[in-house]
C-alpha cells in the first residue's frame, strides 16, 4: 500500500496552513468564514484531483462523489465516508479535517489499486458541526435531518450580529433553501465517519484505532442573569444586584453536581455587560455545555443546575432565566455496521479492535438518529487533548485510521 503515505501526507500537508492563527498555533475556520471558505474550496479542488464530482447541497453540506450522485440509483445503497472541516475558535488540526483528509486518501489508494466501487460512493464533508459561530452544533447535518427548524437557523446570528442566512448568501448558498432533505439521507446505505478520538482510551488500550458503540445525550443551555448596573467604587457590597456573583455560585454548583454523577458541565462562554472593570454587571449571559450517559441522567443534572441557579439568583436580588439552545438524545451506533466494519478491518488496525462510548457529538450521529446505519472509527489521540492547539495524533497512527478507512470501503463498497 505504498500509495497510502504520500497520500495522506500530500492532502494533510495542502489543508494544514488553511485557518492557522499565526498567534495561539491553533485554527479559526468557523462556518463561513473566509478560512473556512478556504477549506471548502481546498475540498472541492482534492477531491476534482481524484476525478470526484462535487456538489453542495442545500444546506451547505459538500458531496464528492466516486461514482457521480447517486450513481443514477434511488434506492438506498449509498456509501458515504467523511466528517467536517470547520473547527471551534483556535481548534485543533485534527477534529474533523483529519476524517476529511483520511477518506480522500482512501479513496486515492482504492483508485491506485484500480478499484471500482459496486455503488454509489462519496466523501462528505458537513458544513458546521462545532456550532462555534452560530451556537448550534450539527447544523448542516441537523438541517438535513430536519431536526433544525429553517427559520431558526437562518435567525441564528454570532457575536458581530451576522445571521446564518448573511453568511450563507455571502458563501454562495441560498439560505432560502435551507431545510429537510430526508430524500438524500434516506438513499445512504451507510455512512461512517473517521475521526480523531477526543479522549486517552486508545492510549489506555495501546491501539492506533478504535469503533465507536455509542455518543451521549447533549445540550447547550443558555443561562442569563440580569441584575443592576452601578459603580464599583461607591456602590456598598450589601446594596448590590451583581449577576457575576450568582452566575459563578452556578457555574461551582455545576461543577459539583456533575463530578458527583461522573457526568460533563462546562460553562465555556460568558458575556458580562456592561463588562467594564469599574461596573458592577448588569447581566451575565453563560453558555452551559452538558452531558450525561442517559436522557435521565442529562435531564437531572440539568435541572440541579437551574435549581442552583435560581437559588443563586433569588440571594442576589438577580432575575434568571434558562434558554434551551440544542439538546441531542443519545445514539447507539448501528450494530451490524459496527460488527462489518470490525470484520472488514482485519489486519489493517492490527489485534482486537477496541468500542468505546463518547461524549462528543458528531455529524454520524444525527444522522443515525434519521435513520441512517451509521459507525464511526477513532484515531488515538496520545494527549486526550482536543478542541485546543494542543491536539494531536502521530502520523502512524493517522496512516492506520486510513488503513481501516481502506479496508472498510474495500469490503463493504467495492
Amino acid at each position: 500500500m505504498s500509495q497510502l503515505e504520500p497520500a495522506f501526507d500530500r492532502l494533510w500537508e495542502s489543508l494544514l496552513p488553511i485557518g492557522r492563527s499565526a498567534t495561539t498555533g491553533g485554527y479559526r475556520r468557523m462556518a463561513y468564514s473566509a478560512a473556512e471558505l478556504g477549506c471548502r474550496e481546498w475540498f472541492a479542488a482534492a477531491a476534482e484531483e481524484r476525478g470526484l464530482d462535487v456538489e453542495t447541497d442545500r444546506n451547505g453540506n459538500m458531496w464528492a462523489w466516486w461514482t457521480g450522485p447517486w450513481g443514477g440509483s434511488s434506492g438506498r445503497d449509498a456509501f458515504v465516508i467523511g466528517s467536517h472541516l470547520d473547527s471551534v475558535r483556535d481548534g485543533g488540526a485534527f477534529d474533523g479535517p483529519l476524517g476529511v483528509v483520511s477518506s480522500l486518501a482512501a479513496v486515492e489508494v482504492l483508485q491506485a489499486r484500480g478499484v471500482v466501487p459496486r455503488r454509489p460512493l462519496a466523501v462528505a464533508a458537513f458544513s458546521d458541526e462545532e456550532g462555534a459561530r452560530f451556537g448550534v452544533a450539527c447544523a448542516g447535518s441537523r438541517l438535513a435531518a430536519g431536526t433544525l427548524a429553517p427559520d431558526r437557523a437562518r435567525a441564528l446570528r454570532d457575536d458581530d450580529g451576522v445571521s446564518m442566512a448573511e453568511a450563507m448568501s455571502s458563501a454562495g448558498v441560498d439560505p432560502s433553501n435551507v431545510g429537510s432533505d430526508l430524500d438524500r439521507l434516506s438513499r445512504i446505505g451507510a455512512f461512517v465517519e473517521l475521526h480523531v478520538e477526543q479522549g486517552r482510551a486508545l492510549e489506555d488500550d495501546d491501539a492506533p484505532v478504535g469503533l465507536a458503540s455509542a455518543i451521549w445525550p447533549h445540550g447547550r443551555y443558555r443561562f442569563t442573569f440580569r441584575g443592576e448596573a452601578n459603580h464599583a467604587g461607591t456602590t456598598a457590597m450589601a446594596d448590590r444586584r451583581d449577576p457575576v456573583q450568582a452566575w459563578s455560585r452556578t457555574a461551582l454548583a455545576a461543577d459539583a453536581v456533575a463530578r458527583a454523577r461522573d457526568a460533563r458541565a462546562t460553562f465555556g462562554r460568558l458575556e458580562v455587560d456592561p463588562n467594564a472593570t469599574n461596573a458592577v454587571p448588569s447581566q451575565v449571559r453563560a453558555w452551559l455545555d452538558a452531558r450525561a450517559d442517559s436522557e435521565e441522567a442529562l435531564s437531572l443534572l440539568v435541572e440541579h443546575i437551574r435549581e442552583a441557579a435560581v437559588q443563586h439568583a433569588e440571594s442576589s436580588g438577580t432575575g434568571f432565566d434558562l434558554a434551551v439552545e440544542s439538546e441531542s438524545p443519545g445514539v447507539r451506533f448501528d450494530e451490524t455496521l459496527r460488527s462489518s466494519v470490525a470484520a472488514a478491518l482485519g489486519d489493517h488496525a492490527g489485534s482486537d479492535v477496541p468500542v468505546l462510548p463518547t461524549g462528543a457529538g458528531h455529524d454520524a450521529g444525527i444522522l443515525a438518529g434519521a435513520g441512517v446505519p451509521t459507525a464511526m472509527l477513532f484515531v488515538r489521540n496520545p494527549t486526550g487533548v482536543s478542541h485546543s492547539p494542543a491536539e494531536f495524533a502521530e502520523r502512524s497512527d493517522c496512516l492506520a485510521g486510513v488503513r481501516a478507512l481502506v479496508g472498510t470501503v474495500e469490503s463493504l463498497a467495492c
